[in-house]
């Protein structure tokens, strides 16, 4: 805690123009809508100020949780008292390089970028035009939908690497892409910074008709007009969640204000002054129900914090492509 303060105090004396929103209710950066005060959020405004921040942070032991757009995380109810999150909300190039790749930064979200590959008559980011969270996010979790995943069109992801303060590349071979999950979530201290995505050329019309189409599915099955994050937990194998949970007798469940969404039940709700403590409680009860009944243990796909939250060591990450040292 000691650690913490100095290193506030350290960043407003030295990045006097940074956004620095101290004590900051997470529940305005939450697609649910929860979560109480963290001690502060910091918002750089590019890679430069980001990379100064994370100096001041590294020399006082203090480790931030990188923040995207808030859209598969459950904050507490109490706050984070104890923690500097690092938002890349602001860090928002996007354009299309020499070879026809395109480079976006961590803070664009998944919906641009589709949109900006359609305009380009670029396809394969489909899928992504509905996911509400941004690369940097969408890339630590290998977001997907509709049978297609960002690790089917990355080429290479720039990170920051808290341990070495240095910026480092690494080809999408290399990032341990899974269901769900990469490299960004295995190792501590790597914040993802940008990446760049090799598509295929296609007509810019069935582009647009595509992302039409499933922007339709998502409008007509699952419950848009709710807070959520999304989908609650991950696929097991040989399974479908929101079918185990449906075959259980639990759509339309709901504990204090949190329901298992009557639309789809691999969705939990906010569906009106829901605490975190709430949907907590409701995943829980819905994953030992499940499990009971078909002996298939769901994991949450969602962020659950704390303790989801690691702190930065000085293990070594796999090995990386040096891009800058700092």
């Amino acid at each position: 805690m000691e650690n913490l303060e100095k290193a506030i105090q350290e960043i407003k004396e030295q990045l006097p123009g940074m956004t620095l929103l101290e004590n900051e209710p997470m529940s305005a950066h939450s697609s649910f809508h929860i979560g109480g005060p963290a001690r502060a959020l910091a918002v750089p405004s590019d890679l430069t100020g980001l990379t100064r921040l994370c100096a001041i942070l590294r020399e006082n032991h203090v480790a931030p949780f990188p923040l995207g757009n808030g859209s598969n995380i459950l904050f507490p109810d109490e706050g984070l008292p104890d923690l500097l999150l690092l938002s890349t909300e602001k860090l928002q190039k996007l354009f299309l390089l020499p070879d026809g790749a395109i480079y976006a930064e961590a803070g664009v979200s998944l919906s641009r970028l589709a949109a900006f590959a359609c305009e380009q008559g670029l396809t394969g980011l489909e899928f992504a035009s509905g996911i509400p969270g941004t690369v940097g996010g969408g890339l630590r979790m290998n977001a997907g939908a509709y049978g297609g995943e960002l690790k089917d069109v990355t080429d290479s992801v720039v990170y920051y690497y808290l341990p070495e303060q240095m910026l480092y590349e690494i080809p999408a071979a290399n990032c341990m892409f899974g269901y769900r999950s990469s490299i960004f979530q295995k190792s501590a201290g790597m914040v993802v910074l940008s990446a760049v995505f090799r598509l295929q050329p296609g007509s810019k019309e069935e582009i647009s008709a595509k992302m039409r189409e499933l922007g339709e599915k998502r409008r007509d099955k699952q419950p848009l007009d709710l807070p959520s994050a999304g989908s609650a937990f991950k696929r097991p194998e040989g399974h479908f969640a929101a079918a185990l949970i449906d075959q259980a007798g639990l759509k339309g469940y709901a504990v204090g204000g949190a329901q298992v969404s009557e639309k789809h039940a691999g969705f939990v709700v906010n569906r009106g002054g829901a605490t975190s403590k709430d949907v907590y409680d409701l995943m829980m009860h819905v994953r030992n129900t499940v499990y009971e009944q078909f002996q298939v243990e769901l994991q949450p796909e969602i962020i659950i914090l704390p303790p989801d939250y690691t702190l930065v060591d000085d293990t070594p990450a796999p090995k990386r492509n040096l891009v800058i040292g700092n």
